[in-house]
């Protein structure tokens, strides 16, 4: 366990909290809040008890500076959601943010700039971790999105500051945890999405004790073609497909199933206004793709997860975003909120699947991270939970 802000003397301190406010934006300002949303019980919690709060995060994926990249609009809905003035500055480190941060009052809250429009950030430099130290008396990562990167202000800035955890990274190590930890059977696993190679690591430590894994998405194609289906036109991610035999060959000798789906909807071509049909999983045409899972895969997959105490689901069934392709997605996503059972899901597109579904509610954890989560699960030690103290 890792010590968090209510482990240590807070009051009056300054507080550098790295969040992940990497979200939307959509005519100068954002769209969704949701990860903003979530950091707001530890930023609220440092306010209470009187500290200066002093936040960091990235924003898209930036090659150098970006001005419609920049943190303001974010500032601006923090704000409003604090219903506080927050302070805006326009660098990470210097000492003309250090000037600016030394009129920072207990209670108020200051947002630093992007922290990647600064090549120290990506490279862990040292240097730049130690700058952004200057900043602060503590360090809290509550950012639990990027909480697998190696990163100055996810790990490098823990070598110079007491270093603990948020309570967003908290109730995500508790959360996950229980997936881990003698979970309740029977036990299904929903995987979607494109990428096989991002979750290899969770399916093979899942096979040991998970009781079935749902395959859908695009990821599916690459066992099809495993087992020498011909996949047509659909999306294969052709280097993963000896990591899918491998998995189908391990779960011969499991006690844990792989469900992939038997039929699909597919299509000519990647459009809402494309003709569709439903064929049998191995009866795809030449030139046509899958782009959904089928009814009778629905039928099966609902049953199963009705039938769970434990489930875990990690990307859509098909191409969700376009009304022909979403059926899948969302009689899973219906099915998993209606489960009498514990429900967690994670990844950017599985949460925007339980939004637009109107479900997310319904469900017990969804997780703020997909690859930080997948990580976890498999095992993998996370740097940004690694520098953390101990309690």
């Amino acid at each position: 366990m890792k010590k968090t802000v209510k482990d240590i003397d807070v009051d009056n301190k300054r507080v550098l909290v790295r969040v992940d406010f990497n979200v939307p934006l959509k005519g100068g300002r954002v769209a969704d809040d949701t990860r903003i949303r979530a950091s707001l019980p530890t930023i609220n919690f440092l306010r209470k008890h009187n500290a200066r709060v002093i936040l960091i995060s990235h924003l898209g994926r930036p090659k150098g500076l970006e001005k419609n990249l920049c943190m303001d609009p974010v500032a601006d809905r923090l704000s409003g959601l604090l219903e506080a003035p927050v302070m805006k500055l326009d660098d990470c480190a210097g000492p003309d943010v250090e000037s600016r941060l030394a009129g920072l009052k207990p209670g108020e809250v200051a947002v630093l700039e992007n922290s990647r429009f600064f090549p120290g950030e990506k490279q862990n430099d040292p240097k730049w971790a130690e700058n952004l130290a200057r900043l602060a008396d503590i360090y809290v990562n509550d950012a639990f999105g990027t909480i697998h990167r190696a990163h100055a202000s996810t790990a490098g800035v823990a070598a110079y500051l007491p270093a603990v955890a948020g309570l967003l990274v908290e109730s995500e190590l508790k959360q996950l945890s229980r997936l881990i930890n003698n979970p309740e059977h029977p036990f299904v696993i929903i995987l979607g999405g494109v990428k096989v190679s991002d979750k290899v690591g969770v399916i093979s430590r899942f096979l040991g004790f998970a009781d079935v894994i749902l395959v859908g998405g695009a990821m599916c194609f690459c066992f099809l073609k495993a087992e020498g289906v011909d996949t047509g036109a659909s999306k294969v991610e052709e280097e993963a497909v000896g990591a899918a035999a491998a998995a189908l060959e391990k779960a011969k000798g499991s006690k844990c199933r792989i469900l992939l789906p038997a039929d699909l909807v597919v299509a000519g071509r990647f459009d809402a206004a494309a003709e569709t049909m439903v064929v049998a999983a191995d009866r795809i045409p030449s030139g046509w793709m899958g782009l959904d899972i089928g009814p009778a895969t629905v039928t099966a997959f609902t049953a199963e997860i009705g039938a769970a105490h434990t489930i875990f689901w990690n990307g859509p069934m098909g191409a969700f975003e376009m009304e022909p392709f979403a059926a899948g997605t969302r009689a899973v996503a219906e099915a998993v909120a209606s489960a009498g059972a514990l429900t967690v899901t994670g990844g950017g597109d599985t949460v925007a699947a339980v939004n637009q579904f109107g479900v997310a509610g319904l469900i017990d954890h969804v997780s703020t991270g997909g690859g930080a989560a997948m990580e976890f699960l498999e095992g993998k030690e996370l740097p940004g939970i690694s520098v953390l103290a101990d309690k």
